[in-house]
This record gives C-alpha cells, sequence and structure tokens, in this order.
C-alpha cells in the first residue's frame, strides 16, 4: 500500500469526492459534501471555511456528518454528537465459502434497501446512496434480511458499509458471507477495503477482526443540526 494513497484515508469524504465520487460533490471550497439524497456526509481541508460551509449545507440538510478533525460551525447550528469509530482496513481476501445466494441489488430493490438499513441504522443511508457502489443482499421467503455494499470511493480504497441484518436474523452468519463477497470484490477491481464500525460496537469489531480487519486508526463523524 503506497503510504501517500494510504494518507487519503485520514480524509475519506474529501478524497471520495475529489476521486471516485466527484459527480455527487456539493463543494464550497476547501470543504465538500455529498449532495444530501446520496449520503450526509463531508470533509474539509481547512478548517477556517467550515463554519460558513457548514452553514450553507444546512440548507440542503438539517442533519449531517463531516468525518475528520472537528470542524468549526455556524452560530445557529450545534454539534449533537461525536460518534467516535474504528477505521479498519484489510489487506488480502477473505478466504470463507460461501454456501446462500447472495444477489446483486438493483434500483428496484431500493425500498426495501432503505427501509431495512433505516430500521437497523437510521440517518444514514438516503434514496440515493445506493448509487454510490454496488449493494448486495440476502432473501428469504421474498424478504430482503441482509445487505452489505460499497460507499466512499477513492481511487485506491472503496468502503464496505450498510453491514446490515434484520434483527429476526441474526446469529446466522449472513454478514459474514456479504463481507466475504464485497471485500472480494473490491479487490477484483484493484482496491484495498476499509470500513468504519462505532468504537463501542464489540460484536461488530470482533468479527471483522476475525476475517482479516485491521484498525488503523480512529475517525470521528460529528453530528450536526439545526
Amino acid at each position: 500500500m503506497k503510504s501517500r494513497e494510504e494518507n487519503k484515508l485520514d480524509n475519506p469524504v474529501w478524497y471520495s469526492l475529489s476521486e471516485n465520487h466527484q459527480e455527487f460533490a456539493v463543494e464550497y471550497g476547501s470543504i465538500k459534501f455529498y449532495e444530501p439524497n446520496y449520503g450526509p456526509f463531508g470533509g474539509f481541508t481547512e478548517l477556517k471555511n467550515t463554519a460558513i460551509a457548514t452553514q450553507e449545507y444546512s440548507a440542503l440538510s438539517d442533519n449531517f456528518f463531516v468525518v475528520g478533525e472537528k470542524p468549526q460551525i455556524a452560530n445557529d447550528l450545534k454539534i449533537a454528537k461525536e460518534l467516535v469509530c474504528l477505521q479498519m482496513v484489510i489487506n488480502e481476501k477473505i478466504q470463507l465459502p460461501i454456501d446462500v445466494e447472495i444477489v446483486k441489488l438493483g434500483r428496484d430493490h431500493n425500498e426495501v434497501l432503505c427501509d431495512l438499513v433505516n430500521l437497523v441504522q437510521p440517518g444514514y443511508f438516503k434514496n440515493k446512496t445506493f448509487l454510490l457502489g454496488d449493494y448486495y443482499g440476502i432473501f428469504k421467503d421474498n424478504q430482503l434480511i441482509a445487505i452489505t455494499g460499497e460507499r466512499m470511493k477513492m481511487n485506491a480504497f472503496t468502503e464496505v458499509s450498510a453491514i446490515i441484518t434484520h434483527p429476526e436474523h441474526t446469529g446466522k452468519g449472513y454478514a459474514k458471507q456479504l463481507i466475504t463477497h464485497v471485500v472480494n470484490a473490491i479487490f477484483d477491481q484493484g482496491k484495498i477495503p476499509f470500513l468504519h464500525v462505532a468504537e463501542h460496537n464489540i460484536g461488530a469489531i470482533a468479527l471483522y477482526e476475525k476475517l482479516g480487519f485491521t484498525t488503523r486508526r480512529k475517525m470521528s463523524f460529528w453530528n450536526i443540526t439545526k
């Protein structure tokens, strides 16, 4: 892994919107956000401009995240929460048999995809998030019960995201197999997979470590609201 490329993981939203996801960017000089319908995330390179930029973006989205260093914000906004995540990276394919049918999700699956993510992790997945990358699911009795997909994308890295299993179907290894499928597909694209997981989510961290992910650093998601 080239150190110059790896350093981009310190500012993943900025570099995703500067590289593979340029078309989804709302730019305010040294800070860039995803268009709100794709994801409520921003990143910056210069702190001094963040107060004005967060004020302008708040007209588009009244609840969003700045990822990385703590931003300055406008007087009528507030930081509702600092969500501290572990940023984890994996450097080789996962050798795990897949014994369930994994379906690539398309536009016609978007409603059930959004419903499942927002049932388990409300607030992150928007109606166009599925256009940021490939999403895969497992169905049982025609119900979508588990998903995993891709979100942020740089030239050298792709984020594994939306690792979700319906609460009635946990503990059956679905997440493990979906992560395996997505991670290996990212390697096949010539990129390195990474993910973000809340530091208090001990169960998920243990699973990711078992699959071969290692923690690179902590990453803060600053939740900004009006």
